[in-house]
């Protein structure tokens, strides 16, 4: 099993369920724009904007949101719409703490099993969010760290624990983007840089080792005091060119 190229709409498909057609097109935008912290927690989309942006059919709206939903980043409220879900305190901690208990076994099994190959994709992944953080994109930076903890699991070769993963990484970005009280990334940064050295000594004990710090540190840097509204434009969040 190889990593997938961390920039290409493929490697956003194995990452979440999506539905088939152009709902899948509207999928990976909105997923995209929500890593990237484009669309924030608690903004409205409007299935007739939605589809005004795409030029679809409120039908072919209404299938992608639905498939949204069911990953849990949209909520759809009767009567009112769909919104960007908004994660509340306890599931910010809830979803961290699945983080710390799944993740540093995936970490483990990961070691075990990598091939040259596989270190290299996930080295292409560190060097896309050491690139965004020096343009100062976190949006962008924190995309690919997701991207990042995701080919691990995919490497593992665990299809639960890569599901549970999958899942968990979408929830987080959410998270982070209500809850997050760090000004950068860039400690998330050094973390994966310990982790790829585990790797490359195929230190199963070390990589599980760093890979509960890590998530026990992202977890540490949420402010969960504080629940901020959403505000985004969708036409500069969805937006497309050419």
């Amino acid at each position: 099993m190889t990593t997938a190229d961390p920039e290409s709409s493929d490697n956003l498909h194995a990452v979440f369920a999506l539905p088939p057609g152009r709902a899948l097109d509207i999928c990976l935008n909105i997923q995209t724009a929500l890593l990237e912290h484009k669309l924030a927690p608690g903004v409205k989309l409007s299935e007739d904007e939605v589809g005004e942006i795409y030029g679809v059919s409120r039908t072919v709206v209404r299938a992608a949101l639905q498939a949204l939903a069911h990953s849990n980043l949209v909520t759809i409220r009767k009567n009112r719409g769909a919104f960007v879900a908004e994660p509340s305190i306890r599931e910010a901690h809830e979803v961290f703490q699945a983080r710390a208990l799944i993740e540093p076994a995936v970490a483990r099994m990961a070691a075990q099993a990598m091939t040259d190959e596989q270190l290299a994709g996930l080295k292409a992944h560190l060097e896309a969010e050491h690139v965004a953080l020096h343009k100062e994109d976190m949006g962008r930076a924190l995309f690919h760290s997701g991207g990042f903890h995701t080919a691990i699991a995919e490497i593992a070769d665990h299809r639960v624990f890569t599901s549970m993963v999958r899942s968990l990484i979408s929830r987080s970005s959410l998270i982070i983007a209500l809850y997050w009280k760090r000004s950068d990334t860039a400690c998330e940064s050094h973390s994966h840089h310990a982790l790829m050295r585990a790797f490359e000594l195929r230190d199963a004990a070390m990589a599980e080792s760093i890979q509960k710090s890590h998530i026990i540190d992202l977890h540490s840097g949420l402010d969960l005091r504080e629940k901020p509204r959403g505000d985004s434009s969708l036409s500069a969040a969805l937006g497309r060119t050419g």
